[in-house]
């Protein structure tokens, strides 16, 4: 028997509000964009209200409503202020990316707490108090989508990165608690973890042949990742193509961890 035409997966999110934090360059950037072309209006989190103008213009040539919100996810108060601005001016978030992540190299032995403080509190606690925030607006409404940016470095180690793939194996399981507590709400909370992806925030390491190489002898696809296959991954969870998925981290990673 046919599917009847509504059962068939639905990958747009027309009439959707999008917020995206981080998304002045790199993965940010290319989740805004990717939304955008599916049908969603955005609101830019930015540490820097001023930057992102481009990005801003570009939303707006595809006929999608966008405005920037100055948002430093290092400041719970910056977060709920924001969270206030953003709800008064689109009415609703119906979709929240956390891309802002910072992931510092540094041997575990020489690690700071400076070092410590600041990875945790932008890759996890910002994060959390991101996603709570949101979520109390979307409890009212019935209804939302919450995607994380992890990391594989949560399911793997990597040398000179501990409190890195500490913060994003956190960001894992922060992941599925908040799926089981808000799926009584029908929000659904996810994750996507990329590999090495060529971003401004990789392109000095990948500039180095010999770590080049090391990468891609790990990577069985044998390349490194781009921005927008990044991005395709949100993209299908904010949509209603993935109306059954919770509490998952979706490795885009070119098989990585998959050794």
């Amino acid at each position: 028997m046919l599917a009847a035409k509504d059962d068939y997966p639905n990958f747009n999110v027309e009439n959707k509000v999008a917020l995206v934090t981080g998304a002045a360059r790199g993965l940010g950037k290319a989740c805004a964009l990717a939304l955008a072309h599916a049908g969603a209006d955005i609101a830019l989190g930015l540490r820097d209200v001023n930057s992102a103008e481009d990005l801003e213009n570009e939303i707006k040539g595809l006929g999608r409503k966008v405005k920037r919100f100055q948002m430093d996810v290092s400041s719970v108060a910056e977060i709920k202020t924001a969270i206030v601005e953003i709800n008064e001016h689109f009415g609703r978030i119906d979709i929240l990316v956390n891309n802002v992540g910072v992931a510092p190299a540094n041997p575990a032995e020489l690690v700071t707490e400076e070092d410590y403080d600041t990875t945790m509190n932008l890759n996890v606690k910002a994060m959390f108090f991101t996603s709570q925030e949101v979520a109390k607006l979307m409890i009212k409404q019935g209804r939302g989508r919450i995607i994380n940016m992890s990391s594989q470095a949560g399911a793997i180690t990597i040398d000179d990165e501990a409190v890195y793939c500490m913060s994003k194996a956190a960001v894992n399981h922060m992941t599925k608690n908040l799926a089981s507590e808000w799926a009584k709400f029908d929000i659904q909370v996810n994750a996507v973890a990329p590999t090495f992806i060529e971003t401004p925030g990789t392109e000095p390491w990948l500039k180095d042949p010999k770590f080049k190489k090391s990468v891609l002898d790990r990577i069985p696809l044998g390349r490194i990742g781009k921005p927008m296959e990044v991005a395709g991954a949100v993209l299908f969870l904010a949509s209603d193509a993935a109306s059954l998925i919770t509490g998952e981290v979706v490795m885009v990673d070119g098989g990585w961890t998959l050794k």
